[in-house]
């Protein structure tokens, strides 16, 4: 396999583009290849290299594209036909797998304000391989000094920060503003936008008051089901950094699509360990 290759893999998650190598694995019915061969397959269908060509990697390429939109990887199996066999350089009969691993950019979480709570959020966040950035429009408080784990951060008017911010569908969103305007404001935009994840601070009638104000303006109440609000999960979380945690573990979950449960639930079922008297 050339080696770039494998910078373009890091070219790929440099851009905040998603990608998903495909990567044979193994080979019955005929002389294994001492290096497994490789394609990266792109969003738009593109290809950077092949496992054989012929229906076999078309199906490929179909799968990678399942991949990306899933995040999860997915081991293939092809029992290959003769014409398969002829273009894979298999005996005919014979069979291959392949696997096919999502290529993903690092999670954006946009912090809506840069108060106590989403400096707490910007920083453990951070911690968990998400790149930070944070949205207000007061400089006093979003700022280098105060996020310096941001990778970026927008302080202007409102209005003019949503203008610049490149919300896409793997993109986390936490709206924690001062006041309830502005959450407002950014709950219209976030909702505009195909964020993965929007989180809402504040209580349930706040987010009850927000709802009605937006579908006064005729948005329909279904997408109010894409918010998380309350955000987080439920820990008894008060302070500002236990918010935080809260608000983290959930993001994972989310990231891994997962639904929360506590482990006491997970492990309930286990067979206990045997004691040895």
């Amino acid at each position: 396999m050339p080696e770039d290759l494998y910078e373009e893999i890091v070219e790929v998650r440099r851009r905040g583009q998603r990608a998903a190598l495909a990567t044979i694995v193994a080979r019955k019915g005929s002389t294994p290849r001492k290096d497994p061969a490789k394609m990266l397959v792109y969003e738009d269908g593109r290809q950077w290299g092949s496992i054989g060509g012929g229906c076999t990697e078309a199906e490929v390429c179909r799968e990678a594209l399942l991949v990306m939109r899933i995040e999860k990887p997915k081991l293939l199996t092809f029992d290959l036909t003769e014409d398969d066999a002829e273009e894979s350089g298999l005996l005919c009969g014979g069979v291959m797998e392949v696997y096919v691993e999502p290529i993903l950019p690092d999670p954006v979480l946009y912090v809506f304000g840069a108060g106590h709570v989403g400096q707490c959020v910007a920083q453990v966040a951070r911690s968990i391989g998400f790149k930070i950035a944070v949205v207000d429009d007061r400089i006093k408080y979003a700022n280098p000094e105060r996020f310096p784990q941001a990778d970026t951060i927008y302080v202007d008017p409102w209005e003019e920060n949503f203008r610049k911010l490149p919300v896409n569908d793997s993109s986390y969103v936490l709206i924690a503003t001062r006041g309830h305007n502005f959450d407002l404001a950014c709950l219209r935009f976030a909702l505009h936008t195909p964020a993965k994840y929007i989180g809402l601070l504040g209580s349930r009638r706040k987010t009850k008051l927000l709802y009605e104000a937006l579908e006064r303006e005729g948005m329909d109440p279904a997408n109010f089901e894409r918010v998380y609000a309350p955000v987080g999960i439920e820990i008894g979380s008060e302070t500002p950094e236990e918010i935080a945690i809260s608000i983290a573990a959930e993001l994972v979950a989310v990231k891994k699509n997962l639904q929360v449960r506590p482990l006491k639930e997970s492990l309930r079922y286990l067979k206990p360990v045997a004691t040895i008297r």
